[in-house]
């Protein structure tokens, strides 16, 4: 399969741990470099020095809060002018989980600002390279909630609605040019935010953590939890000129926990 990246850049954002590095590791292994954006320096600096270099490719980082729209346009937008990036992948954690219904609008204004404005702020910074070069890739790392909501989990569910739409309209008009728009849903997956939910909902319910994972574990097919290099492949593979006519689309990768088709 054509899964050569050697030539191109990619951005990953959350890049210092979870599927955001396992994202990295990927990506670097078929030949991109690759500079991480997230907020702690040291960690990125350790991430960017783990880093495989199969062509010599130059990794580096960005330190930056997505929150922060006027510094995320400035200092992506310098990178750019710098070297061009063809590959985004915009991962972002996750809001605080809770009901819909009581949850401030604060929430939703910050959760919003740091999803869907960030993201429309970083494509409109890279998108002129990728034009020039003819060919690019966004992946938005998102949740299976796009298409079955998470109880307790009401910010999340609404926001990433709101990317996955955004999405979509983005593939439709950017396809022509060479550049694709796809989401990766991950299911329950090792990571912080995987731990944030599990304490969270042993704190609602009054059962153990333990308890709380086993009854998760029981909705799931494979009867285990995601890994991130798993999650990652799937983003990788998205990434790749084999991927070419892949626009446009949510693919969960969930352990086949959701029932819909």
């Amino acid at each position: 399969m054509q899964l050569d990246l050697t030539g191109k850049h990619a951005l990953v954002c959350g890049g210092s741990e979870g599927i955001g590095r396992a994202t990295a590791v990927e990506l670097a292994t078929l030949g991109a470099a690759v500079t991480l954006l997230a907020r702690r320096e040291g960690a990125l600096r350790d991430t960017v020095a783990s880093l495989p270099c199969p062509q010599s490719q130059t990794h580096g980082y960005l330190t930056v809060d997505m929150a922060d729209t006027d510094a995320l346009r400035a200092r992506v937008g310098a990178l750019a002018a710098a070297t061009p990036v063809h590959i985004l992948i915009n991962n972002t954690g996750g809001p605080p989980g809770g009901p819909a219904h009581t949850a401030d609008i604060g929430a939703y204004q910050d959760a919003f600002n740091k999803h869907v404005i960030a993201g429309q702020a970083l494509v409109q910074t890279l998108l002129p390279g990728m034009r020039t070069a003819g060919w690019g890739r966004i992946v938005n790392v998102i949740s299976t909630s796009v298409y079955e909501p998470i109880p307790n989990l009401g910010v999340s569910n609404t926001i990433r609605g709101a990317v996955a739409s955004w999405a979509k309209t983005l593939s439709r008009e950017l396809g022509g040019a060479g550049i694709t728009v796809n989401n990766v849903l991950p299911g329950y997956t090792h990571t912080q935010r995987l731990e944030q939910i599990l304490r969270d909902r042993s704190a609602a319910s009054g059962k153990s953590q333990e308890d709380v994972a086993a009854g998760m574990l029981a909705t799931v097919p494979v009867a285990r939890f995601a890994q991130a290099p798993e999650i990652a492949g799937v983003i990788a593979f998205l990434c790749a000129p084999v991927a070419a006519y892949v626009n446009g689309q949510s693919i969960a990768v969930d352990g086949g926990r959701m029932q819909s088709i």
